[in-house]
């Protein structure tokens, strides 16, 4: 069982930068995969990145390339999220994830692990 609790979110203005964070307790944090996953009102909750657990492959939906970064630091058992030029339609909640397996990583169906969310608003 692993448990999965995030944190960072707030409201900035658009061009503003956060970073979320989520730290995981339970197994072994270092052997899952992790990503990242959003969702805004009203939609379905999508994929925003992923990163295996050994770190040598990363993901990105092609609407955060360039401006996110996912990071994990195994040794504090936390990922990162690094949010830049953020704009309004990345208002959303934030939800980190992990898997046991990397399957499907950029699929919801591909983690076995959901934190609570946290909550990024972006104003224009």
């Amino acid at each position: 069982q692993v448990q999965l609790v995030e944190s960072g979110g707030g409201s900035v203005q658009a061009g503003g930068s956060l970073r979320l964070s989520c730290v995981g307790s339970g197994r072994t944090f270092s052997t899952y995969t992790m990503g990242w996953f959003r969702q805004a009102p009203g939609k379905e909750r999508e994929f925003v990145a992923a990163k295996t657990w050994r770190g040598g492959s990363t993901y990105y939906a092609e609407s955060v390339k360039g401006r996110f970064t996912i990071s994990r630091d195994n040794a504090k058992n936390t990922l990162y999220l690094q949010m830049n030029n953020l704009k309004p339609e990345d208002t959303a909640v934030y939800y980190c994830a992990a898997a046991e397996f990397a399957r499907a990583v950029t699929t919801r169906s591909g983690y076995d692990y959901w934190g609570q969310g946290t909550q990024v608003t972006v104003a224009s």
